[in-house]
């Protein structure tokens, strides 16, 4: 008589996420201090581009976002060509991201005694490519 075999609760998920293991090669930036709003403008310049073109877009592009995106995407294109054995000259960016991060939160003083919050505010930034 066979038992029926019941995983522990952490070794279902193990086996759950080696089934669905996204194969895409990604890069992530954690806790970039550039806001959402401002690292949306130039993720929008680049979403659907080919990586060599996305990367001349982010070198002129004059945006202080720009300069950190462009090195997340040479991230990217780097663990595509490492990890996964895919050809650079076929890659696009599939998905780019940007979600809401942790605010800082400091104090202006301001006149007669008032005190202004100034938030300075940062973003997790995700590049998704993909070959063509």
């Amino acid at each position: 008589m066979e038992e029926n075999k019941v995983l522990s609760r952490s070794k279902y998920k193990r086996e759950r996420n080696a089934n669905n293991k996204e194969t895409r090669p990604t890069a992530k930036l954690s806790y970039a201090r550039v806001s959402v709003q401002k690292a949306c403008f130039v993720l929008d310049a680049i979403r659907g581009k080919d990586v060599n073109t996305a990367l001349a877009i982010l070198e002129y592009n004059p945006r202080y976002a720009s300069a950190i995106i462009k090195k997340l995407l040479q991230s990217a294109i780097a663990n595509a060509e490492n990890n996964n054995n895919m050809d650079v000259n076929k890659l696009y960016i599939a998905e780019c991201y940007a979600n809401k991060g942790p605010t800082m939160k400091r104090i202006r003083p301001r006149a007669q005694g008032r005190a202004y919050r100034i938030e300075k505010r940062m973003s997790h930034i995700t590049i998704v490519l993909d070959e063509r």
